[in-house]
């Protein structure tokens, strides 16, 4: 590793995924000095994360571990679970802010792996929460998830609620990820946000969305699961607001001793530490099927729906309140879903990935 003495140095985590890549190019276009790392791992197609990295002018052809590689951003291939490498990292660059977006994804696949949620989404977190405690950011942002709001069927999602019936461990792990930020909040004065994302979509998505599914699928003439019958919503939520309410959070970390928050009657998102969950969500819930039919719009071809029951772990329905983010950044997501989606086809169809 080298060190670097540019103020404004941010990392971000994750950069070879979908939301990291965008925020990435974000923050440099707003003079960030940003630091990039992943493992880039195979949970899904590696030639997508390559791609995604050399986009931002990344030479993929020779990454070796905890090496620095330049482009429009410093990318180091690195892993959260190596402790010693993360503490080397925020040693050498001082960080001003930190965003982790790197972890172990899906619902799904959790059934199937429950031991990479722990490994990956907690003690990689773990990780970089004591790098902050050591060398001390202005703000630490972390991805959390709506999954959390589990059993809850009070619509829509609001962060006042409580989130005690997660339904998965991926859900689980993010639910442990907000504890884990307050209790550091609280113990060691570090200032976090927690970003509960809802059905983020958009160019570079992920295969294992279903967007991804729906159009590769069309696209291939072959055909594809909808499940609970087609009787779904999901607040999908454009990248592009993602990423730009991040970039307005990173510079306002939450203060202690919060005026709103009362310890007799305790807010689960905000506490007398330096500690803050916000929604993340278009706040525009869109039935499943007429997401289908943007899709089959946006491509002009029909497809072959198989219609299954619902899955283990997922709900029928996400809503986010986005008031609380609303108010504190001045921006509330707003693509409509033609419009991501067309965006999201074009690029698809564009890498042929």
């Amino acid at each position: 590793m080298f060190k670097s003495t540019i103020m404004n140095n941010i990392l971000v985590t994750g950069t070879a995924g979908f939301i990291g890549h965008h925020l990435s190019k974000l923050l440099v276009k707003n003079g960030y000095n940003v630091i990039g790392i992943d493992n880039i791992n195979d949970y899904y197609d590696v030639n997508l994360k390559l791609a995604r990295l050399q986009d931002m002018g990344i030479d993929t052809s020779d990454l070796k571990e905890n090496i620095p590689v330049k482009g429009t951003i410093s990318f180091i291939k690195m892993d959260l679970r190596d402790a010693t490498a993360i503490m080397q990292l925020f040693k050498d660059y001082k960080f001003e802010y930190v965003v982790n977006l790197a972890a172990q994804a899906g619902v799904r696949y959790s059934l199937e792996n429950p031991q990479s949620y722990i490994d990956n989404n907690i003690t990689g977190f773990l990780n970089i929460l004591e790098a902050c405690r050591k060398y001390p950011v202005k703000h630490l942002l972390y991805a959390s998830s709506s999954s959390v709001y589990g059993l809850s069927e009070e619509i829509p999602f609001s962060v006042n609620a409580h989130t005690d019936h997660p339904l998965a461990m991926y859900a689980a792990s993010k639910k442990a990820n907000e504890m884990m930020a307050h209790s550091y909040a609280h113990l060691f004065g570090i200032p976090n946000t927690g970003l509960r994302f809802f059905t983020v979509y958009g160019p570079w998505g992920r295969p294992d969305m279903a967007l991804h599914i729906f159009t590769k699928a069309i696209v291939e003439n072959k055909e594809f699961d909808v499940y609970n019958y087609g009787d779904m919503s999901r607040d999908f939520t454009y990248v592009d607001d993602i990423v730009e309410s991040i970039r307005r959070l990173v510079p306002k970390p939450p203060q202690k001793d919060n005026p709103k928050f009362d310890a007799k009657k305790p807010n689960p998102s905000l506490s007398s530490a330096p500690y803050q969950v916000f929604n993340v969500g278009n706040n525009s819930p869109v039935a499943l099927m007429d997401y289908v039919k943007a899709v089959e719009k946006a491509l002009d071809k029909k497809g072959k729906i198989v219609y299954q029951p619902i899955q283990p772990g997922d709900v029928p329905k996400t809503y986010a309140d986005v008031q609380s983010l609303f108010d504190y950044i001045d921006f509330k997501p707003a693509t409509d879903i033609e419009t991501g989606i067309q965006a999201f086809v074009d690029k698809y169809l564009e890498l042929n990935l």
